[in-house]
C-alpha cells in the first residue's frame, strides 16, 4: 500500500508537466506527496520540525525562556507527525474488515454526523465539521467504527474539502466492491472565520454520489435519513 501511493502521488506529480489532461484528471485526488515523502522515519521528522517551528517562533519576537513556551516547538512537532497529519502516512490507513450480509440486508446504511478535524492546506488552519457517508451492500458490509476510521484517516493531513469528500468516497468504492456510495460533508472553515472575511457563520457543504445514489430518489432518502432528528 505504501509503495503503491508513493507511486500514485509521484505519477500526479509528473501529470502536471504533462500535456495528457486526461491522465492528470486521473490522479488529481492524491494529497500533493513527493516521491521521498516517507524517506525519513517520524522521530527525525519531529526533530526537524521543532528545530523549524523554533525558528519560526523566534522570528515572531516569542521568548522561547519562558516556561509556558519552551516546550512549545515539540509539542507542536509530535502533534504534526503522530495526530493532526498522521493520515499523510498509508501505513496508518485504517484495516477495514467485512463480513458476510448472512441477514441479506439489501437497503441503504447510513453512518451519520462522523465528526472529524482537519487542516486547511492553504493556511494551516482548523477545519471542523461533520461527514455523512452511505453505502448499499453488495454481498459484504462493514463494521460501523471502520466507516469513521476512514473518514478521520482523509481528515488527519491537511486537505482541500471538495479532495477529501472523494477521496473517502473512494476508499469506501474500493474497499466494500461497489460503486453504490454517498459522501456529504459539512464544515466551518477557520481559514474563513479567522482571516480574511472574517466570516463566523457560513460552512461548506460537499458531496459525492456514484452508483445508485445517482437516482434523484435514493439521494433524496439518503438526504432524508441525514436530516432526520434523534
Amino acid at each position: 500500500m505504501k509503495q503503491k501511493e508513493t507511486m500514485l502521488n509521484t505519477k500526479e506529480n509528473n501529470a502536471h508537466h504533462d500535456d495528457d489532461a486526461n491522465d492528470q484528471s486521473i490522479f488529481s485526488m492524491d494529497t500533493p506527496l513527493r516521491a521521498d515523502a516517507f524517506e525519513l522515519d517520524d522521530d527525525l521528522k519531529i526533530e526537524l520540525i521543532e528545530k523549524h517551528f523554533k525558528e519560526i517562533m523566534l522570528i515572531l519576537g516569542l521568548d522561547l525562556n519562558d516556561d509556558s513556551l519552551s516546550g512549545t516547538p515539540h509539542r507542536v512537532a509530535k502533534m504534526y507527525v503522530k495526530e493532526m497529519f498522521k493520515g499523510l502516512n498509508p501505513e496508518n490507513i485504517p484495516a477495514v474488515k467485512l463480513f458476510e450480509n448472512k441477514y441479506q440486508y439489501k437497503n441503504m446504511l447510513v453512518e451519520k454526523n462522523i465528526s472529524f478535524h482537519s487542516v486547511c492546506e492553504h493556511h494551516f488552519v482548523p477545519i471542523t465539521g461533520k461527514a455523512h457517508v452511505a453505502y448499499i451492500p453488495n454481498g459484504k458490509v462493514v463494521g460501523l467504527s471502520k466507516l469513521n476510521r476512514i473518514v478521520r484517516y482523509f481528515a488527519q493531513r491537511p486537505q482541500v474539502q471538495e479532495r477529501m469528500t472523494i477521496q473517502i468516497a473512494n476508499m469506501l468504492k474500493e474497499t466494500l466492491g461497489t460503486n453504490d456510495v454517498a459522501v456529504l460533508i459539512e464544515a466551518d472553515h477557520m481559514c474563513v472565520a479567522m482571516r480574511g472575511v472574517q466570516d463566523i457563520t457560513s460552512s461548506t457543504v460537499t458531496a459525492e454520489y456514484s452508483g445508485k445514489f445517482l437516482d434523484i430518489k435514493t439521494r433524496e432518502e439518503f438526504i432524508r435519513m441525514v436530516t432526520l432528528e434523534k
